[in-house]
């Protein structure tokens, strides 16, 4: 068993410290939210992932994890202090580095024995050595047995303590090897591959991944939009790439675009640091442009059969900017409602868990109870999140409802075969112009 302090308790650092004490270790959660800290204590989970509350009980009541808000009695015995905060865009795409600052400062104040510095937030590039100079410098002339070691983590929410359990590598960035294999050994009960490389590469190799995932949705996007023209269905498109082993067929799925609070921030924070750096990240540029547009082209389906969108009723499925999560950061279905509501439409919406979350950034939006209420009277259906219990909603209800049976499969979910046999306008992404066509005869 190794004493752990996890300092942030967002979405990496909830789950990290979790997951750690599952493990065995006996790990000390760290917040300066008393409000979050108190709903811990408590049992109430800050956010939704699939898992994390039933963990955090177990683990609780072995009396391996606990949460304080107490910067000394967390940090009092621990080997490892994980840094899991925020790193925000800035108005350049900059990370927004003060909170990452704040935890250094922290236990530069609060510790006084041997630690371990493990870094997990998403920052750029030279942060381990920003941090190890942060301590220093606080320390003034009292020394500190520390290291600082980069641990970039690759969870995906909706799927993160599988992710964690089960991950396809550990990547540990260090100027001491020593400290990294001790970090590694944390993860041994994971029997996961254990790259160990310096601070720069492991926190480079975060940034590449996510900007080469957003590349390739952005790419099945773009190849989406030509096939919307030439009468090419997309999603057989990607099917068949891929089967060429050498492309696969993960993050081939054309639709809205990818939204979060990592692809969005993690891919303009590479191109800030190209472009300070004197480098023309044009593939970047490319790949947020096109990521943008593929929201703007529902308004333009909609345009299409609607003529105007102006107090029109349009309804939304989907809030949340991925499955299986509460979180609407940069969600595609809340710049969709925007630019809808900035042509006059009127705007029903449903989500089954982002809801309390999405009306903090919403307004003059009617939030439903269910999708058979969003689409009560609505003039077009748009799905925005492909949640599993839009797989099989009763669609013959569904049209009797709606004023207007014009559906925006933004995710490329249903059978737009079965849609148009009853009786709707389908509209799907790089599905061809066919459906289109047929209704405009």
């Amino acid at each position: 068993m190794s004493n752990l302090c996890v300092i942030g308790t967002g979405y990496v650092g909830l789950v990290t410290g979790v997951c750690f004490a599952d493990l065995g270790n006996k790990v000390i959660c760290l917040d300066v939210d008393e409000e979050r800290i108190d709903k811990l204590n408590r049992g109430i989970m800050p956010i939704f992932e699939p898992g994390l509350e039933q963990l955090v009980k177990i683990n609780t009541q072995s009396g391996r994890l606990t949460f304080t808000t107490v910067h000394a009695s967390a940090l009092e015995d621990a080997e490892f202090a994980f840094i899991a905060v925020g790193t925000p865009s800035g108005v350049d795409g900059e990370a927004d580095m003060q909170y990452v600052r704040s935890v250094a400062e922290a236990i530069a104040d609060n510790v006084d024995h041997s630690i371990i510095v493990v870094n997990k937030s998403t920052a750029p590039v030279g942060t381990g050595d920003w941090v190890t100079d942060i301590i220093r410098k606080r320390r003034g002339g009292k020394p500190l047995d520390f290291e600082v070691v980069s641990n970039p983590e690759f969870l995906r929410e909706g799927s993160a303590i599988n992710d964690f359990m089960c991950p396809d590598r550990i990547v540990l960035g260090c100027t001491n090897h020593d400290a990294a294999n001790q970090v590694a050994k944390l993860y041994l009960p994971l029997r996961s591959s254990i790259l160990i490389t310096d601070l720069r590469t492991a926190e480079m190799i975060k940034y590449a991944s996510n900007a080469f995932l957003a590349t390739r949705i952005s790419f099945i996007n773009e190849i989406a939009n030509i096939c919307e023209e030439v009468g090419a269905d997309v999603r057989e498109v990607a099917t068949g790439m891929g089967y060429d082993k050498r492309i696969g067929h993960s993050f081939l799925d054309a639709g809205l675009g990818w939204g979060g609070s990592c692809f969005p921030k993690d891919v303009k924070a590479l191109a800030h640091m190209a472009v300070i750096h004197g480098t023309h990240p044009q593939l970047l540029q490319a790949v947020m442009e096109i990521n943008r547009n593929m929201r703007r082209m529902v308004i333009v389906k909609l345009r299409r059969s609607l003529g105007t969108l102006d107090e029109k009723i349009i309804g939304v499925l989907g809030l949340s900017f991925k499955p299986n999560t509460d979180d609407v950061r940069d969600a595609p279905a809340l710049e969709v409602i925007h630019l809808m509501q900035n042509e006059g439409a009127v705007i029903r919406a449903y989500d089954p868990q982002a809801t309390e979350n999405a009306a903090r950034q919403l307004n003059r939006v009617t939030l439903c109870k269910t999708p058979y209420e969003v689409a009560e009277g609505s003039d077009a259906l748009v799905l925005a999140t492909e949640w599993n219990e839009f797989k099989e909603l009763d669609f013959q209800r569904i049209k009797a409802s709606m004023k207007n049976p014009l559906i925006v499969d933004g995710r490329n979910l249903w059978d737009s075969d079965r849609l148009t046999e009853i009786g709707f306008t389908y509209f799907g992404i790089g599905r061809g112009n066919h459906t289109v066509n047929n209704h405009n005869e």
